[in-house]
């Protein structure tokens, strides 16, 4: 069999049930002396999908490579607007399709509050294609009170314009009967793209507190020190939700990804 292209990977993990791997290699030890090592290897002895070491393994593993962009993610976020930091759980890749030849715009990542974990025991034990197969799971994440947030980190120049449309096709078909509300909380998202270009390796981050809004920051210097926009919509924070970890996701491999997470942690 001829070896998959470096392009064709999304299509691959979707028909292949196939799940990125980790670009480390956990050692779930358990060390009851945390700092033993120096920072620059304590990712070595961790493995952050592991149900025990979860809450903590923050101080173990600070930083994980998503494979396919080498975008690095920490693993512990303190974001604007959240009560708490907020821990990653998956990390994957968006890619264009130009010309028949696939490029990669974006890495993402998302991460979320414990406490929004904490709420998942009725899928404990349940298995990484019943958790892929079921919304109601992703649905109770998003309902839940507790802050999740999606990090988006450019991997190409985008001018805001583009970046915007693309978003707003993925949107708008989760929207059926926009309201005036959902009307106005998409023309204040649109407005923070137009107009601005977006180089690569700026940070967009799309925060959720509740499931009534949703946080828009915006920084091409590190993590954002402020949020740029409110969305105040519902439907409008949902459908953006759903357009990462929903049933048809514009990143396999970052739900694949976060699935893994969910299996080991709710194991």
């Amino acid at each position: 069999m001829a070896p998959i292209s470096h392009s064709h990977q999304e299509l691959h993990s979707q028909t292949q049930n196939w799940i990125p791997d980790w670009n480390f290699k956990p050692k779930c030890s358990h060390l009851p002396k945390p700092h033993s090592l120096p920072p620059s290897q304590e990712h070595q002895i961790s493995d952050p999908f592991c149900s025990k070491c979860f809450l903590n393994f923050s101080w173990k593993c600070r930083i994980i490579e998503e494979p396919a962009t080498k975008e690095k993610f920490q693993t512990s976020l303190s974001l604007p607007g959240c009560s708490s930091s907020l821990t990653l759980l998956g990390t994957g890749y968006r890619e264009k399709v130009f010309a028949i030849i696939g490029v990669e715009v974006y890495a993402a990542g998302l991460y979320v509050n414990q406490s929004v974990l904490n709420s998942l025991n009725a899928w404990k034990g349940r298995s990484a294609a019943e958790i892929q197969e079921d919304s109601s799971l992703f649905n109770s994440i998003f309902l839940s009170p507790s802050e999740k947030s999606i990090q988006i980190v450019l991997v190409r120049d985008v001018d805001g314009k583009t970046f915007w449309d693309a978003l707003n096709d993925a949107i708008s078909p989760r929207i059926k009967s926009p309201t005036p509300v959902d009307e106005s909380a998409l023309s204040t998202f649109r407005s923070i793209f137009q107009g601005q270009p977006l180089k690569k390796g700026t940070f967009i981050f799309l925060t959720w507190p509740d499931p009534s809004k949703m946080l828009v920051s915006i920084s091409s210097d590190g993590l954002p020190s402020g949020v740029d926009a409110e969305i105040k919509s519902e439907n409008v924070a949902f459908a953006l939700f759903d357009v990462f970890v929903g049933d048809t996701p514009v990143s396999f491999s970052l739900k694949a990804s976060v699935v893994k997470g969910l299996e080991s942690i709710l194991k």
